[in-house]
């Protein structure tokens, strides 16, 4: 299954950062879009809204406002799921997830991980 990060970050201490390293030590295929390019645990960030193939969930760490820029882009990659972590619920993209047949999650992708929910 592969896992889109997005607002992936570089910083060791942001939970973006936290959750890549997560879905790797637990051996999920994972691709990040971030603000700025980079490598977070041997995963490239990228900054352009590329074509990743097959994605399975979408896990954000972007506030509602920077999702808004986003929207199309998810409903393109068609994912199983989006996951809104801490700090990211928004009702507005919920309906059109759910327009869209596309299941959401508000949860953190780091407990989920932690307790084998994922």
């Amino acid at each position: 299954m592969k896992t889109l990060v997005l607002g992936a970050s570089t910083n060791k201490e942001r939970y973006s950062y936290k959750a890549i390293h997560s879905l790797v030590d637990k051996s999920h295929q994972v691709v990040a879009i971030g603000a700025k390019k980079g490598m977070a645990f041997d995963i490239p960030i990228e900054t352009e809204k590329l074509d990743f193939h097959a994605v399975d969930t979408v896990t954000l760490y972007l506030n509602p406002k920077a999702q808004v820029d986003y929207y199309d882009y998810i409903l393109s990659l068609k994912p199983r799921r989006v996951i809104f972590n801490p700090g990211t619920e928004n009702s507005e993209f919920y309906k059109i997830l759910e327009a869209n047949n596309i299941q959401y999650e508000v949860a953190c992708t780091l407990v989920l991980l932690a307790t084998n929910q994922y």
